[in-house]
């Protein structure tokens, strides 16, 4: 438990919330429930092992933080998370309801396990170990296969190894999503084309061979379709993509819109993974209060391609 006043406010709260959650509790010395709940909240704390972070705000000494959340009575806690306020509660509650109201919010143990192997993967991917990458990945969606970030590594990591197979399988339920998830689609369109370059002759054929054919054909789609998955699988994501607006700008519903998915597929996996939330970025909580700093954002190369090519399909579609 922390008492938190407004000059350790964004340290202590703002900042704190983007990792964990954090409950904040308005309270008086004056406030008879008051008294009640804060030894309950600190009971709760322990029991949940760190799992969430309490702090205590003094209502009538921080009364600019009090007004900035809107307080009318004490005790009244406030849950935090990722900077803004989540949920909360007024007047003094049982423990029951106390984790009740916790558990809605704050991770279990075991997600909070998963999590951890998840960022143990892509330590390991990056380290160049990629099989116990995959380890890591499979026992975070063994504790929690939910975990539709693990899942994604993971589909992505196998396809990247050569697993097909195993990664179709471990894609597969995801494709049932509703809605379904635009990164799952993205990794189902890139496993068709790795599975045509497998199965299919054209699968073979040189970048120079299939100009030759389209060239007496400018409409063969067929031939072109074929072109951009082998561009795609063997990495030219931009020749991919210009291959596919070829298609796209003479017939936009050709074959089902396929070449269409393909591309934004291709624009889900190049576009780089957003970075985490920034405790110091510049605006404002939804409580009103101030946080200090900036953040400037600067697009990647990476992020400006996709943005150019986006701009193009919009074009195309138009």
């Amino acid at each position: 438990m922390i008492d938190v006043t407004l000059e350790n406010f964004e340290t202590e709260v703002i900042a704190a919330s983007h990792q964990v959650p954090v409950l904040v509790d308005f309270w008086a010395p004056w406030c008879g429930p008051c008294k009640t709940l804060g030894p309950l909240l600190e009971k709760v704390e322990a029991d949940y092992g760190g799992r969430f972070k309490l702090v205590k705000i003094d209502s009538d000494q921080e009364q600019q933080l009090a007004q900035a959340f809107g307080i009318r009575s004490i005790p009244t806690c406030v849950l935090m998370i990722n900077g803004k306020p989540a949920d909360g509660f007024m007047g003094a509650v049982p423990e029951s309801k106390l984790k009740e109201f916790l558990d809605k919010h704050v991770p279990s143990e075991e997600v909070l396990e998963a999590d951890a192997d998840v960022e143990d993967a892509q330590a390991l991917a990056e380290a160049g170990d990629p099989r116990a990458a995959l380890q890591k990945l499979h026992e975070a969606l063994t504790l929690n296969p939910g975990n539709d970030d693990a899942r994604y590594d993971y589909v992505k990591l196998l396809i990247e190894n050569d697993m097909i197979e195993d990664a179709e399988a471990a894609l597969a339920p995801t494709l049932a999503y509703i809605p379904k998830q635009q990164r799952f689609e993205a990794l189902a369109q890139f496993l068709d084309a790795i599975k045509f370059v497998l199965t299919d002759d054209k699968g073979l054929w040189t970048p120079a061979h299939f100009d030759e054919v389209i060239a007496t054909n400018k409409r063969d789609f067929d031939t072109r379709l074929a072109k951009a998955r082998v561009l795609m699988v063997g990495g030219d994501w931009t020749g991919a993509m210009d291959e596919l607006l070829e298609i796209i700008m003479r017939d936009k519903a050709w074959n089902n819109e396929v070449p269409r998915k393909t591309f934004v597929a291709i624009l889900e996996l190049l576009t780089p993974p957003k970075p985490k939330a920034d405790p110091a970025a510049a605006g404002k909580t939804a409580g009103g209060i101030e946080v200090l700093g900036k953040v400037v954002a600067e697009q990647d190369p990476q992020a400006q391609l996709v943005a150019s090519y986006r701009r193009k399909l919009s074009m195309a579609l138009n």
